[in-house]
């Protein structure tokens, strides 16, 4: 499991990725814990996690530089994941964006946005597509030191290039 210190830069699962500002013992319940105090980047929200519960909320470090291009190739490759039934697919989605895994939101960004050139997204769906993204761009953004429109760009283009190779049924 990771530990992790102050000022370290996190992924906090469906939230982005934060700093780690504290590390506090809390009385609870009679006796205490240890929780890590990090600040969202994007809203600058703060949230507790029990270190003892880090790695079951998927609390984690920020990909590595060399995970990027990995990222971007998969984003690019026509490689395509979709259950024909949208509550399996929500479903699944669903628990690919709560893994925390910046691989899986990338999966399911990338169907989403095939997805939606063949046929309208439903509300719910249209709302995981925005926060895939969101997710994508913040901490690929952090990770390489860019402004999101430019990250926002080379994903854009990367999952054009791969819908593009894809036979529209």
């Amino acid at each position: 499991m990771d530990t992790f210190e102050i000022g370290d830069k996190v992924v906090y699962p469906n939230h982005g990725v934060g700093i780690i500002e504290k590390i506090s013992n809390r009385l609870v319940a009679g006796k205490f814990e240890r929780f890590y105090l990090l600040r969202i980047c994007s809203n600058d929200i703060l949230v507790m996690v029990p270190t003892a519960n880090a790695g079951d909320v998927g609390l984690r470090k920020i990909v590595e530089r060399r995970d990027v291009e990995q990222l971007l190739s998969f984003l690019g490759s026509n490689q395509f994941f979709t259950q024909k039934d949208w509550k399996d697919r929500f479903k699944e989605n669903s628990e690919k964006m709560r893994s925390g895994s910046i691989f899986h939101v990338a999966e399911v960004f990338k169907n989403l946005v095939y997805l939606s050139r063949v046929k309208p997204l439903s509300f719910r769906e249209k709302r995981m597509l925005d926060r895939a993204r969101f997710l994508l761009i913040s901490e690929l953004s952090t990770v390489m030191n860019q402004a999101e429109l430019e990250i926002e760009d080379r994903i854009e283009k990367a999952v054009s290039k791969a819908c593009s190779k894809v036979p529209v049924a």
